[in-house]
This record gives structure tokens, C-alpha cells and sequence, in this order.
């Protein structure tokens, strides 16, 4: 079920953001915009400011954050620093009242969700999963795709929220459910990353203009977002920071594991998570994941 637009009726909410990393500060600072009153913590100190700027407030500990607010979003690295920041003793659990909400936009896998969702039962707080695509980009525009899990009446609840950081909002079914479509979309997007750099190569190994032939390619069958927003990066060969290869091989791992669990074969994924792991440990891992190129030009001696 694909959730309405954006409405901006009714009084402002208390809204606590963890995490603000490259796409949390993002997120966060659009909350803001969005007339959300804002609380916001990150584990390393000094990330705030440009939020304290625009109208947040920066708290000392989680459970400040949730002790403020009614809903709290999270966008940490992997399922450890999730239940951290909710389970350590100065942790969201600790402040949220009976009847929260917590929306977990993080990467983990759907076994995690899982658990975590039946530990904050025991506290009285819901929980839905809410990862999100469209790169650092996207976190800035306000147009991140948002794949959700949970009960239907608390995904309405984070409906607003939600919606000031996204423009495609979808909710998949039961908790988890947004963490499965995550790992498709992991999965999905290294075959992207990986066909639009062997093109790159063949074309510019075989004397074409490559730039001509992106921009022809890019109305045709063969046209993504990879093509139109990271194609340039692996023709220059420099690859600034979007989204941290390192990262997407931590999202990787998840989704070898799910389908290890079910069944499912995923040759192409496992040679990109390969590739990865041969990048940062030349590296590599913080360079953007367009950098799955570098490996293909080196094999191809550029």
C-alpha cells in the first residue's frame, strides 16, 4: 500500500532523531524544515550543529530525546548500534512513554527487526521498520523512496514524517517487511552499479565517446539512476562520497544471509560483495559504491 501525501494540518510533533550521519543529518535537517519540534543526539559528538542552526535541539543521551519527544526516528549503521542507542541504560527505552513510537530507518536485517520490535513491546512503544534508497541525494532533496514494515495503524501514525523525507512512501506488510525490500534493493542495485561500469569500460576500451554514449543510452532500455547520477564517476575514475561502499557491503551481507535462510541463489551479488571486499581492503570503503568501476577498469588495465 503506497501511503498519501504529505499533509500539514494539526499542531507541531515532537519528533527525536538518532543518527546523523551522511543521510541522517540530511533527513533530520528536512524534519525541521517540515515544522517538526526537533531533539536530536548522534554517538559522536559535533554533528548537531547545522541542526541546532535550523531550530533543533541537541540532547546528551537518548533517552533525552525520547523523553521529549512522542515518535523518534533511528538511521544508525547495522543492528548492534540500533539496539544501543535503544537498550544502553541511558538508551531511547529508557525515556520513550507507553505508547511511542519508534521508526528504525537504519539497514538491518529482518531478524533483527523482528526482535527488536518484540523487546519494545515489553515497554509499551511500537516500532516500524522504515530503510530508505535514493542516496545522499535524496536525504538532501527530500526524495528518498521509503520501504515500511508494521501494524498499519502505526505506519499512519509516522504518515508526516515519513513523508518530509520522502517522496515514495510504501508500506510492504508486518514488521521486517521494509528490511526485505531493502535487501532487493541492495541486491537489485549492485548488478546496476556493476553492468553500468563493464559498459563504461567496453565503450571507452573501444575508442567510443563515452559521455555520447551514456547520454544516448539514458533514454533507452538501458537507462537508471545509476547511469544518469554515477556514470560520470566511474568514467573520471573519482568516486566522492554518496554512499560508502563499505556500507553497501554491510547491506550486502544481509541480504546473502536472507537468501542463504530461504534458499535463493544470487550469483551476482555474491561477485559484487566479492569485489567490495577487495576495495576496502585496498582502501577503499569509505569512496562512494560507484567505486564497484575501479575494480572493473583494473581487471581491464585502466
Amino acid at each position: 500500500m503506497t501511503l498519501g501525501t504529505l499533509s500539514n494540518e494539526g499542531p507541531r510533533r515532537k519528533v527525536g532523531f538518532v543518527g546523523l550521519g551522511t543521510m541522517g543529518a540530511a533527513m533530520a535537517a528536512n524534519l525541521v524544515r517540515a515544522g517538526f519540534q526537533l531533539t536530536v543526539w548522534n554517538r559522536t559528538p559535533g554533528r548537531a550543529g547545522p541542526l541546532v542552526a535550523l531550530g533543533a535541539v541537541e540532547a546528551h543521551s537518548p533517552r533525552e530525546v525520547s523523553q521529549a519527544s512522542d515518535l523518534v526516528v533511528t538511521c544508525v549503521t547495522d543492528s548492534p548500534q540500533v539496539a544501543e542507542v535503544l537498550f544502553r541504560a541511558d538508551g531511547l527505552a529508557a525515556g520513550f512513554a507507553p505508547g511511542s513510537l519508534l521508526v528504525d530507518c537504519s539497514t538491518i536485517s529482518p531478524a533483527s527487526t523482528r526482535e527488536l520490535e518484540a523487546r519494545l513491546k515489553d515497554h509499551g512503544v511500537a516500532m516500524i521498520d522504515a530503510p530508505v534508497s535514493g542516496g545522499s541525494e535524496g536525504a538532501v532533496a527530500g526524495t528518498l523512496t521509503i520501504m515500511v514494515g508494521g501494524e498499519p495503524a502505526d505506519v499512519e501514525r509516522a504518515h508526516d514524517v515519513l513523508y518530509a523525507m520522502g517522496r515514495s512512501v510504501t508500506h510492504l506488510g508486518p514488521i521486517g517487511s521494509g528490511q526485505v525490500a531493502k535487501a532487493v534493493n541492495q541486491v537489485i542495485l549492485c548488478g546496476t552499479y556493476l553492468g553500468v561500469a563493464e559498459g563504461i569500460v567496453l565503450a571507452m576500451k573501444a575508442g567510443a565517446d563515452v559521455e555520447r554514449v551514456t547520454e544516448a543510452l539514458a533514454g533507452g532500455a538501458a537507462g537508471s539512476w545509476v547511469l544518469q547520477n554515477r556514470s560520470g564517476r566511474m568514467i573520471a575514475d573519482n568516486y566522492p562520497l554518496g554512499f560508502k561502499i563499505a556500507l553497501h557491503r554491510k547491506d550486502m551481507a544481509i541480504a546473502l544471509e536472507l537468501a542463504r535462510s530461504i534458499g535463493a541463489v544470487l550469483p551476482v551479488a555474491a561477485l559484487a560483495a566479492t569485489f567490495e571486499d577487495g576495495l576496502i581492503a585496498q582502501g577503499y570503503g569509505e569512496d562512494d559504491n560507484s567505486a564497484l568501476a575501479r575494480a572493473v577498469r583494473r581487471l581491464s588495465g585502466m
